[in-house]
């Protein structure tokens, strides 16, 4: 009768031992389910996360990126009010104060540094250079002949925008431009753009200094007859 009953302590202990590894079992890939599941919400939100952050950092590039055409612009118009005709046609003194306060305006602005660096492989750094070599070799050239250097550079500017051109396309710097970052292609195009404004104004200064001396030359003839 004893032996009987440690026999059945005995089977009754393993069997409480294997519903104890049982229930360890069942806890463990329990446990093992929920943090699987946290780690799988944790990635979602870190990812969630990240997207809003790259649309912010899209619109902060975006808003340097105008900050810099905005920097090109007023200076291209303090530059362009000292030079004009008007400047020219004013006493000495008027003209001297207002330089001052354009010069003054021009250090201010240039003390505004916005950068935004534009990510290129190899193929697009050189294509950039390429197309850079070519608009500057034209810029050299201007002072050569004004009419050809215009023509020329309208050319490019054909081949850079989507609009349909008034004159003829410059194959050759279209394809490559095409090789270029398209940050890099915006501001190709801008810079050809400020070039066409300002040959445009340097022509209406030539014409009207050429028509002021033809008055002043048709008034002397009068008065000599």
């Amino acid at each position: 009768m004893a032996q009987a009953r440690i026999s059945a302590k005995a089977s009754e202990g393993a069997q409480q031992q294997q519903q104890q590894q049982q229930q360890q079992s069942g806890g463990q890939l329990r446990g093992r389910f929920y943090r699987s599941t946290s780690m799988a919400d944790r990635s979602s939100r870190l990812l969630e996360n990240l997207d809003q952050l790259e649309l912010r950092v899209e619109a902060f590039r975006d808003a340097a990126s105008a900050m810099e055409q905005e920097k090109e612009i007023l200076l291209e118009m303090i530059h362009n009010i000292q030079n004009s005709q008007d400047m020219r046609h004013i006493s000495e003194g008027e003209r001297e104060e207002l330089n001052l306060t354009a010069n003054r305006l021009m250090g201010r602005t240039l003390t505004v540094e916005v950068s935004v660096e534009t990510i290129r492989n190899a193929q697009q750094q050189e294509s950039l250079l390429h197309a850079t070599k070519m608009i500057d070799e034209i810029v050299n050239k201007l002072l050569d002949d004004l009419e050809d250097a215009k023509m020329r550079l309208m050319s490019l500017y054909g081949a850079c925008t989507s609009d349909v051109p008034a004159g003829p396309i410059d194959q050759k710097f279209q394809s490559v431009v095409i090789g270029c970052a398209i940050e890099d292609q915006k501001k190709i195009k801008r810079r050809l753009e400020t070039l066409l404004r300002n040959l445009e104004n340097s022509e209406k200064s030539i014409t009207l200094l050429e028509h002021q001396k033809s008055s002043v030359r048709q008034s002397c003839n009068s008065k000599q007859d």
